[in-house]
């Protein structure tokens, strides 16, 4: 389980295809801590470090995962926000993030608030939904929904966020990673089943 308190960005150095998956090579100023089969979240998908080198390490996605998310757009030389997963003893100060991705969203608009910044987002109306104030991983960033719609969402970055993420890297049109709030999937399962829901 992860926070969408995001520790560092790591660079794609290598991307190797082998039948329909994709192994990515990274590095960051956390490759030394870091262990084999261990789960880190890029972008806000979970993948399991396969290997680990002097100057990088490795992490596998698979078809499905690819056809999900935004990692197979991904370069050498660009950046993903990684996360490793909360520790049992440690402090919750974003929201519960499983590292997996519902769909990929459209960065519709980018305003530049002289100090902050706000962001339009579009994705699938299907895919889920938004509430004002309530929580969305984007790249796997734990932000607070601005405001809602259907098949849309702005979120607010601060400098700390803006500076310390991929999100000043982004420009409109580029598709980033989105997760909802689990406890909105389960209340959406919940009122489509539960009779109490239908009246």
């Amino acid at each position: 389980m992860f926070t969408g308190i995001i520790e560092h960005q790591a660079k794609i150095i290598d991307i190797k295809k082998e039948l329909s998956n994709v192994h990515f090579k990274l590095s960051t100023p956390i490759t030394h801590e870091l262990k084999v089969d261990q789960s880190v979240a890029h972008n806000g998908v979970c993948l399991t470090v396969t290997e680990i080198q002097e100057d990088g390490y490795w992490v596998t996605a698979i078809d499905e995962t690819l056809q999900r998310t935004n990692l197979g757009q991904l370069k050498p030389n660009d950046t993903v926000n990684i996360e490793r997963c909360m520790p049992a003893h440690g402090r919750f100060d974003g929201h519960i993030v499983q590292g997996h991705v519902d769909c990929t969203g459209v960065i519709d608009e980018i305003h530049d608030l002289d100090g902050s910044w706000m962001i339009f987002i579009t994705h699938p109306a299907d895919a889920g939904f938004t509430v004002t104030k309530g929580s969305i991983c984007v790249n796997g960033i734990s932000l607070t929904v601005v405001d809602s719609f259907p098949d849309a969402f702005s979120v607010a970055i601060i400098p700390y966020t803006w500076e310390n993420t991929n999100l000043s890297k982004l420009s409109v049109s580029q598709t980033v990673n989105l997760e909802f709030d689990i406890l909105g999937k389960y209340l959406k399962k919940f009122s489509v089943s539960l009779p109490i829901f239908k009246k």
